[in-house]
């Protein structure tokens, strides 16, 4: 078995030890830093490597790490997994993503779990389950952002084996499988790359500290170490897309940026395998270019999660007006419908919040609604809340079902964040299990500290190292049995049906989408081909003149309503909405 390992800070020797036994590796003559060795091996025998007579390090390229990220590596056979299932062709466009993190899923927080109640998913009509990171970090609790070894599962979770065997799973229920990858930073503990090579920056910082290198001496391998990994999750598990984590944050003054390299790679891999790769990027640019085709100028990303559809539907559903959430907050009606119509609020306006002008223009015309994911809840608007508190905490049962109508009837991508679907109750807080107690106790502070600054007392925040934290926000399943969470469960499923065999719901059109609201009283109503869709967020009853020909019929609607009146009036009771048709 070939054993090769990029370590350019290596002055004389590097050293594998497999399974107690040593083998000096040879430099490569034709690439440099890299030091190579043929050595018999199989799956599962543990090995690392030795710089200079240094402590055993494991492989910067793993594929397991069987005992965390501080111990050895272990050797896995990808050909030796059969696979059961056909990879399904799916398109993002027609899809309903649904965000999950293995570790509260089930209250098992394995794979394996996950995968045994994948067929519910199915059954609400999601089309891919979009996994939060699952490269290893240490301990065994963490949202995953903090992982060290972007080539391999963390083993808590059940390792590769069981990766393959959720992919396989899902394929076979004829759903598709995303991934979230971090390339912008690595954890802050069992971090061994700046022992082999200058993976990191001191030429950009950021929020984590140095930068991954991108751009400085010795960034092409960096880059590729990066890429490869990307790749190996299409290729090796069968992943069928990325979805990348906070791409502004990558530090890159390259011409050839390493967004585009990668769109490149993976769309060269999809043509390879015959296969519907794809990334969808998190951006907080505003910047269209992120979604545009390379060979129109753009970095080629294929889709991306839009904030500004979430902060717009967050103001308007609860009054916040706190940090981000004040642009929103002065007209969240208007907001909501721009952001439904023109996609980002800030697209070249003023930004009180950062104190400047923001974002530019999408190109309605020439740009395909799929190329934006909208959602009510994710991950972070979540968990980074002090007490993890959901929408269910503070809104009605009408209020989220109105939530769902304008996240799945309108022209992005639906996204749905898991629980959501049937109003859980139990929160999503932030925890971790930081081995190391400087750095458990310094997050412990720091996240109190923060939320502190913000009026809340600091007993409140829950402590991110307790257990419980991590428990208290496992879904409780039997919520979907009594109501109100049996009937939005109900009602998301009518919806999703309803996006998957009305064409005019999946239509690409942006500059199709009609938009009229009253700020006042709290009504929305947007047209798509023969579809009217409208939401009364207040309390009364509304009376929406929707110009309707008098044809008009209901096709779902959250309790009692009437078609339009001859007149053209809709008369919608508050807080609720309903879908009509006119074809």
């Amino acid at each position: 078995m070939l054993f090769e390992v990029w370590a350019p800070h290596a002055r004389e020797r590097v050293t594998l030890e497999l399974d107690g036994s040593r083998h000096d590796l040879d430099r490569d003559s034709e690439r440099d830093g890299w030091w190579t060795g043929v050595v018999a091996a199989g799956d599962g025998d543990h090995y690392g490597f030795a710089l200079d007579g240094g402590p055993v390090l494991p492989d910067p390229r793993a594929r397991r790490l069987p005992s965390g990220p501080d111990g050895l590596a272990s050797v896995v056979d990808h050909s030796a997994y059969e696979w059961r299932h056909e990879v399904p062709k799916l398109r993002l466009r027609g899809g309903v993503l649904y965000e999950l993190h293995i570790g509260t899923f089930t209250p098992e927080g394995t794979l394996d779990a996950a995968a045994a109640r994948l067929g519910e998913l199915a059954g609400l009509g999601i089309t891919h389950v979009e996994l939060m990171p699952l490269c290893p970090f240490p301990g065994v609790r963490g949202w995953g952002y903090d992982g060290v070894a972007p080539w391999a599962v963390h083993e808590p979770y059940g390792g590769p084996e069981a990766l393959k065997r959720f992919v396989d799973t899902a394929h076979g229920l004829g759903m598709g499988v995303v991934l979230d990858v971090v390339h912008n930073h690595l954890g802050p503990s069992g971090n061994h790359l700046p022992s082999f090579g200058p993976y990191f920056t001191e030429t950009h910082h950021t929020p984590w500290g140095a930068a991954v290198n991108l751009d400085a001496p010795g960034s092409d391998e960096v880059r590729a170490y990066f890429l490869g990994s990307a790749l190996a999750w299409l290729r090796d598990y069968r992943i069928d897309g990325l979805r990348l984590d906070a791409v502004h944050a990558l530090a890159d003054t390259r011409a050839y940026t390493f967004l585009e390299e990668l769109s490149a790679a993976v769309d060269e891999l999809a043509v390879e395998q015959g296969r519907r790769h794809f990334l969808i990027a998190e951006s907080d640019l505003g910047d269209p270019r992120t979604t545009t085709p390379r060979t129109h100028g753009g970095l080629g990303v294929h889709a991306q999660w839009n904030d500004d559809f979430h902060h717009a539907l967050h103001t308007a559903l609860t009054g916040e007006s706190q940090g981000y959430y004040a642009d929103f907050a002065r007209a969240p009606m208007a907001a909501l419908a721009k952001t439904l119509t023109r996609v980002f609020f800030h697209d070249g306006t003023y930004s009180a919040f950062r104190g400047r002008r923001h974002g530019r223009p999408v190109d309605r015309e020439r740009t395909p609604a799929h190329r934006f994911l909208g959602y009510a809840q994710t991950h972070d608007q979540i968990g980074n809340r002090a007490l993890g508190d959901r929408l269910s905490a503070s809104l009605s049962p009408g209020l989220l079902a109105c939530a769902a109508v304008l996240v799945l009837t309108g022209p992005s991508v639906p996204m749905l964040f898991m629980g959501e679907e049937w109003g859980a109750g139990t929160p999503w807080q932030y925890f971790t299990d930081h081995t190391d107690p400087e750095l458990a106790e310094a997050v412990r502070r720091g996240r109190r500290r923060e939320f502190a600054a913000h009026g809340w007392d600091e007993e409140e925040v829950p402590d991110p190292q307790d257990p419980a934290t991590r428990d208290r926000s496992v879904l409780d399943r039997t919520e979907r049995e009594r109501d109100p969470h049996k009937r939005l469960l109900a009602w998301h499923r009518e919806l999703i049906a309803l996006r998957r065999t009305l064409p005019d719901l999946t239509d690409p059109d942006l500059a199709g989408v009609r938009v009229a609201f009253d700020e006042d009283a709290r009504w929305l109503v947007f047209r798509r081909g023969v579809l009217r869709v409208a939401v009364n967020l207040g309390a009364e009853a509304a009376r929406i003149p929707i110009g309707s020909r008098g044809s008009d019929r209901v096709l779902a609607a959250w309790g009692p309503v009437a078609a339009p009146t001859a007149d053209g009036v809709l008369r919608l009771p508050g807080e609720s909405a309903v879908l009509l048709t006119d074809g």
